[in-house]
């Protein structure tokens, strides 16, 4: 079967727009055309998200294999979800490629892997595919992995081994930190600002505390330059205080503040540790200010995940790339599908560090050599994971 070009692939995708509070039907309908073709077996599993608006999982399996028998070998999972891009982004959904590279929003995020996943298992045919394969295709990862949470619950989806789309400069990354995500409010009392003896500022004791959570962000960042080399860059749980917003006029002193916390902990890490810690911060702060007033509400808590080393899944694509594995700072699938997996690893032409900007981007060689490495994957039998 001819080859199939990711660049015009992903040049394709990039021009259907699918932002998370979008519906991900036209995207899916594109892939749905192309499996089609090769008459590739295919089950939409459809829901409607908070806002009504009809979001779609997509399982499929090649020809040669039995319908709707998810129990495969090797599975490929890769959202289909973006986030929002700035009006000023003329380019976002009309790629331009410059210097070897190609722009456009969702270029490695993930676009640009799945448009490698299709060059890949569309020009596969029954002869030369060693193992059992399924597409994943999830809606709605970019704002908390809810369309595959909707597919697990389904059941259906039962695979040995699993590789999730993200841009990691095709790396393979066999661990992942977890993500949290709270809101914090801080209570103060209003008075007028001519007599702030009459009033407390939530303000003030909101800087107090965000102070202390940035002096154990720091700590944790001393500790771990003097640890041994971890396969995290950043090699710790890190902190960010993303929105903060409060009072309600300049000559009132506010008597409420609230600040969105987020942190991306280590695999491992117990999950409900950072609320804790932040409630002995408060401890102390009321040592000074008995009246310290505050309320966390956690928004989302996802561990992370970490596969073996030795696992056949790192240990092949570590033999066919040529590339040593690593681990990824940002929120994926995998920790979710590490539950029904034996093995995970995510992997994906680009690198993060320009996704989520108008500086998303990704190199074209390595487009091609992702489809040239899921090739082989695909051509390979992988043993039992241990």
């Amino acid at each position: 079967m001819d080859k199939l070009s990711p660049a015009l692939l992903l040049d394709a995708l990039i021009r259907i727009p699918s932002v998370s509070s979008m519906t991900n039907r036209p995207l899916i309908e594109f892939v749905e055309d192309a499996l089609r073709e090769r008459a590739w077996n295919i089950r939409e599993l459809a829901y409607h998200d908070a806002s009504g608006v009809e979001k779609i999982n997509l399982l499929a399996t090649p020809s040669w294999q039995k319908a709707d028998d998810f129990a495969v070998d090797l599975a490929f999972v890769c959202h289909t979800d973006t986030v929002p891009y700035s009006a000023e982004w003329n380019e976002a959904i009309h790629s331009q490629v410059a210097g070897g590279v190609l722009h456009g929003c969702g270029a490695c995020d993930v676009k640009g892997f799945l448009a490698c996943l299709l060059a890949a298992l569309l020009t596969a045919d029954e002869p030369h595919v060693a193992s059992t394969v399924a597409l994943v295709l999830t809606a709605e990862e970019e704002v908390g992995c809810v369309g595959l949470r909707h597919l697990l619950k389904a059941g259906l989806l039962r695979p040995r081994h699993v590789v999730v789309g993200e841009p990691t400069s095709l790396r393979p990354a066999r661990a992942g930190k977890g993500y949290g995500l709270a809101e914090i409010r801080v209570f103060g009392r209003e008075a007028h600002s001519a007599h702030p003896a009459e009033g407390i500022s939530a303000i003030y004791r909101a800087a107090k505390l965000i102070g202390k959570i940035e002096q154990y962000a720091l700590s944790l960042q001393e500790a771990a330059v003097r640890e041994e080399t971890s396969i995290f860059d950043p090699p710790y749980t890190t902190f960010n205080v993303g929105t903060i917003e409060g009072g309600t006029a300049k000559n009132i002193i506010p008597g409420e503040c609230k600040f969105l916390l987020e942190w991306r902990p280590l695999p491992g890490d117990p999950i409900g540790e950072i609320p804790d810690i932040v409630l002995r911060m408060v401890h102390d702060l009321r040592m000074h200010d008995p009246g310290f007033r505050y309320e966390l509400i956690v928004l989302r808590e996802q561990p992370g995940f970490e596969t073996a080393a030795h696992s056949p899944l790192v240990r092949r694509w570590m033999e066919i790339s040529g590339r040593d594995p690593i681990g990824v700072p940002f929120g994926t699938e995998a920790p979710l599908m590490s539950t029904v997996a034996d093995d995970t690893i995510v992997l994906g032409p680009g690198d993060m560090r320009t996704a989520h900007s108008p500086r998303e981007c990704v190199p074209l060689a390595e487009l091609e050599l992702c489809v040239e490495y899921l090739t082989a994957l695909i051509e390979n039998p992988l043993e039992p994971a241990r």
